[in-house]
């Protein structure tokens, strides 16, 4: 089981403001989810062959081809600000 200890380091690291019946809550889930990987680690995994992926994996992206682009006035056309061809931002540095 995990250990009040480890919950209030966890909620620390993850800057979770827990109240206590939360804590109680998690360190109940996280134990839950430490005994099922107990479990599974006990499953013969070995005439499984190793994968980093369970599925095929497929390319979704479509073919990169030219195309014309818009102009430059087109593009600038609803721009808030802009200076000259560019966009125009207030500093983010000073």
């Amino acid at each position: 089981m995990i250990s009040r200890e480890d919950v209030d380091h966890a909620a620390m690291l993850a800057r979770l403001g827990l109240t206590e019946a939360e804590k109680q809550l998690l360190q109940t889930q996280l134990s839950s989810i430490l005994e099922y990987m107990q479990a599974l680690s006990q499953v013969d995994t070995s005439g499984i062959p190793p994968t980093a992926q369970v599925i095929p994996l497929r390319n979704v992206f479509r073919a990169d081809e030219p195309a014309t682009s818009l102009s430059v006035e087109d593009v600038l056309s609803n721009a808030p600000d802009r200076e000259d061809d560019f966009f125009r931002f207030p500093p983010v540095f000073e």
